[in-house]
């Protein structure tokens, strides 16, 4: 059993590192998913967005735009609310193209390439510097030989982790 004064010596130890811990989450400006929002911003809508590549399956627009939603209320404390949040978020999917890839040098089978584009037009309430409008990309490969509709919803999901994953960091994380 420790000693009366090492227990002692250790009380203002535990007194900070509780004390840290109780005032760390009032802060409201960080919090430990890597948001860096003013305590003053409570709500965020997320329209549907739109498919205007006239590519993808049909439900395309539906499974981003829930996607979407479901990180964003993930990693945030943000209320979702339908419309007139205090980050807005609306968009389209601009571009879904698939593209055949040349075979390298150690390549045995070619490849094809998916790739989306989402434009995103942003708008930051309190601080109207922050809003903007930009499109985001990403793409996946996959073999030639393979049937696009067998490997199309994992590269879909794939790619549309991604690009919210971009999202998410240019609008609520800040980077």
């Amino acid at each position: 059993m420790p000693s009366t004064s090492l227990r002692r010596a250790r009380l203002p130890l535990w007194l900070g590192c509780w004390l840290a811990l109780w005032l760390l989450p009032g802060c409201g400006i960080y919090s430990f998913t890597g948001t860096s929002l003013a305590p003053d911003i409570k709500t965020l809508s997320i329209q549907n967005f739109i498919n205007v590549s006239g590519g993808g399956p049909a439900n395309l627009q539906q499974v981003f735009s829930e996607k979407a939603r479901d990180y964003f209320q993930r990693n945030t404390n943000l209320s979702l609310v339908r419309q007139g949040g205090d980050l807005q978020i609306q968009g389209s999917i601009v571009g879904y193209e698939l593209t055949p890839l040349p075979p390298s040098s150690n390549d045995v089978a070619s490849q094809t390439r998916l790739t989306m584009r989402v434009k995103v037009n942003y708008v930051h309430t309190k601080d109207e510097d922050q809003s903007f409008d930009e499109t985001f990309s990403f793409f996946a490969d996959f073999p030639s030989n393979q049937n696009i509709t067998a490997v199309e919803p994992g590269l879909i999901e794939t790619i549309s982790d991604q690009i919210i994953l971009q999202i998410f960091n240019r609008t609520v994380a800040n980077w």
